[in-house]
């Protein structure tokens, strides 16, 4: 997203007009309140130099993150990537994984699993962590797409 989003103003520190580099759409963002100390650190942009101006890892429990998810553009909105997608009993999205291990759900039931079971995982295998993963959304009832 990076070649797709261009910061054209910074309004504040955390504050920006962001300019879809395609379509011309110009958004405000914000960085979200809990992720502004995150924002500050701009070392992903050594190993990924043209990843979105807003994407950060945070290296303690290894997750990216859209510092400004809640203001974050329509496209970012209607973007369906993902790593593992989780659908739901009734075979409707109910989260995803992207990236290495950014998890992205607005279920309040599969957010809570992925906190108690998931989140808790020290599995430094991608490979074997994405395995556990896929066996605990199965165990529960969920299904996953990959």
């Amino acid at each position: 997203m990076g070649q797709v989003h261009e910061i054209k103003e910074t309004r504040s520190d955390v504050e920006f007009l962001v300019n879809n580099q395609y379509t011309g759409e110009k958004t405000v963002v914000v960085v979200d309140q809990d992720k502004q100390s995150l924002f500050l650190d701009k070392s992903i942009f050594r190993e990924q130099p043209e990843a979105c101006p807003f994407l950060r890892y945070n290296p303690v429990d290894r997750k990216s993150y859209c510092t400004v998810h809640r203001t974050r553009p329509e496209i970012c909105r209607d973007y369906g990537c993902w790593r593992v997608l989780i659908l739901n009993t009734a075979g409707l999205r109910a989260g995803r994984i992207m990236y290495q291990r950014t998890f992205v759900s607005e279920d309040a039931d599969l957010t809570r699993l992925w906190m108690e079971c998931v989140d808790p995982l020290d599995e430094p295998d991608d490979k074997l962590w994405e395995a556990r993963v896929t066996r605990i959304l199965i165990n529960t009832g969920y299904s996953v797409r990959k």
